[in-house]
């Protein structure tokens, strides 16, 4: 449990006010552990030839700061240094000007950088063997630091409170439809105006990931203080929306609301994708998909009974409380997912530990050449790019902005259908909507199924898969969405409600097979852009859940005058 907290936003401000006296990480117990979590290869290579990268040249030099610690030294382009080595007990003592001390490769003072490169560090390690007494130790911290290697137990823990928090938010949309009436009544409006409440909410959870995606893949934000700073927003946020006096007052706030609390929509999968290798990574998106879908749902449900009794400034504060509870649960137990950003803050903490300056890690090579303008571009136009010129991406992204649209358009058909044609209170109407929750739980099982037995075997000893494997449900989910539409407009009105209802859930089977698909493949044809490319789906698919509610909405009030 330590471990856990130490690295949430709890454990920070408790290591701040002790400053540093409790939640200490290992290296601040023991400042040595620096050199056990140097990367002698990569410090090699960076002495080398000023990169990382193995470029397939040979490299000799004394042996890394643990391997001349421990008595192991690599072989030596020169003889002479060879025999003076041999002679002296300290290998230390020869690394000295010139000498890269991580890696005791000479550095060359064209191309090479004196670095040590500070990387992750466990039993993949090929100098685990090496590390005496205190490998117990480094693997313990390597475990628990490094996501890809967090226990199942962790890495579930997380994903249940990614999935809160996206289910904290996508809920505000369709919550406050149930309150449409009375907001119409209250502000003398007529429903097309009261209706963009909805619209700009979901609009505003478009726009935003466009800008807080891609600033959660800078390493020194990381993607923690990112959903807790827009969390703690979008909770305060609900209180001068739910006091609304005016009209105005209440579109601006939603948007504004829509907009702070957007992160998760996007980064969220890109939180799952920080977790479980490729093989895996399936199933975290689909648990996350499901969460996304009971939003939506469970907004008339929840909202329904609370504004039939109270009106509708009570769907506000359902939506105060439920993510302020979020807020308060992830304070003490969110952890940062992002592994640029953990060995960002590991480097630093061991700069200022050993006074080191030329400790570094990869992600602070990537960024220390990065200007504003590289930041603003990364953040405001490499999400739109991916989005609009890459042909695969946008074809994508509109065939899920179709999906996505059609479910706005398609929700606002259920109070006709229930309240006017079946009698339904308010209420009783948010429970029609469960059915598209259950085919959405029922399509779990035949998904994990083809995902162990057709999918995991097909990855390669890399752990790598053709992406386009993965956009093979999307083949049955494309049929199950007109099966819906047709089953749902045949028996409505015609047959008991029970049928609609069945009906319904051939729309989830869909939307859970195609979504799965798409957050899947992209991430995988994209991994370096795994945040901005699901921004970039969500802008679109959000636009389109915006533009049809309402455009449907003001159909149905032309229509009945």
């Amino acid at each position: 449990m330590t471990e856990l907290i130490r690295d949430t936003l709890f454990g920070g401000l408790v290591r701040l006010v002790s400053r540093g006296k409790y939640l200490q990480w290992e290296e601040e117990r023991n400042p040595e552990l620096w050199k056990k979590f140097v990367n002698e290869s990569k410090s090699a290579r960076m002495a080398h030839h000023g990169t990382t990268e193995d470029n397939g040249e040979s490299i000799h030099g004394l042996g890394g700061v643990r391997t001349r610690e421990d008595g192991f030294t690599e072989p030596l382009s020169d003889p002479e240094k060879e025999r003076e080595l041999e002679s002296d007990s300290s290998s230390d003592a020869h690394v000295g000007q010139g000498i890269n001390a991580a890696s005791g490769v000479k550095v060359d003072p064209e191309k090479g950088r004196d670095l040590s490169v500070i990387d992750w560090y466990g039993d993949r390690d090929p100098e685990v063997s090496r590390c005496g007494g205190l490998s117990t130790l480094c693997e313990a911290d390597e475990t628990n630091q490094n996501p890809m290697n967090w226990s199942l137990t962790k890495k579930f823990f997380v994903t249940f409170q990614i999935c809160l928090l996206t289910f904290s938010i996508y809920i505000g949309s369709a919550i406050y439809s149930a309150g449409l009436m009375d907001v119409s009544q209250e502000f003398h409006i007529s429903q097309v105006a009261g209706d963009l409440g909805l619209t700009l909410f979901v609009a505003g959870y478009g726009v935003g990931p466009m800008i807080w995606a891609p600033m959660s893949e800078i390493p020194a934000f990381g993607r923690m203080p990112i959903y807790m700073a827009t969390l703690f927003v979008f909770v305060l946020l609900q209180l001068p929306t739910g006091y609304a006096v005016n009209l105005g007052m209440l579109l601006a706030f939603r948007f504004i609301t829509g907009f702070v609390g957007s992160p998760c929509l996007a980064t969220g999968g890109a939180s799952i994708a920080d977790m479980y290798k490729p093989s895996k990574r399936a199933y975290g998106i689909a648990i996350w998909g499901i969460s996304a879908v009971c939003g939506p749902v469970m907004g008339p449900l929840v909202g329904g009974f609370a504004a039939q009794a109270k009106g509708w400034r009570w769907t506000i504060w359902e939506l105060a409380w439920l993510s302020g509870f979020c807020f308060v649960f992830l304070f003490f137990f969110f952890p940062e997912t992002s592994s640029a950003n953990i060995l960002y803050r590991r480097t630093m903490r061991m700069r200022k530990l050993t006074g080191n300056q030329k400790l570094t890690c990869e992600p602070m090579l990537m960024g220390e050449h990065m200007t504003g303008k590289d930041i603003a571009m990364m953040t405001l136009v490499k999400p739109i790019t991916l989005n609009f010129w890459e042909p695969m991406v946008l074809l994508l992204n509109l065939y899920i902005a179709l999906i996505y649209g059609l479910l706005y358009i398609w929700f606002e058909s259920f109070p006709l259908v229930f309240i006017e044609v079946y009698g339904f209170s308010l209420g009783l109407e948010g429970l029609s909507f469960i059915g598209i929750l259950i085919g959405a739980f029922i399509t779990i099982p035949p998904y994990f199924a083809w995902c162990h037995y057709y999918l995991e075997p097909r990855f390669n000893s890399n752990g790598e898969v053709k992406p386009e494997l993965r956009l093979q449900p999307a083949f049955v989910g494309g049929f199950a969405i007109p099966i819906c539409l047709f089953w749902f407009g045949w028996s409505a009105g015609h047959e008991h409600w029970i049928m609609p209802v069945i009906g319904s859930a051939w729309f989830s089977v869909g939307a859970f097979l195609l979504f799965s698909a798409v957050l899947n493949y992209l991430p995988d044809a994209y991994p370096e852009s795994a945040a901005s490319v699901l921004a970039g789906n969500d802008l679109m698919r959000s636009s389109f859940g915006a533009g049809y509610a309402y455009t449907q909405v003001t159909a149905a009030t032309a229509e009945q005058c």
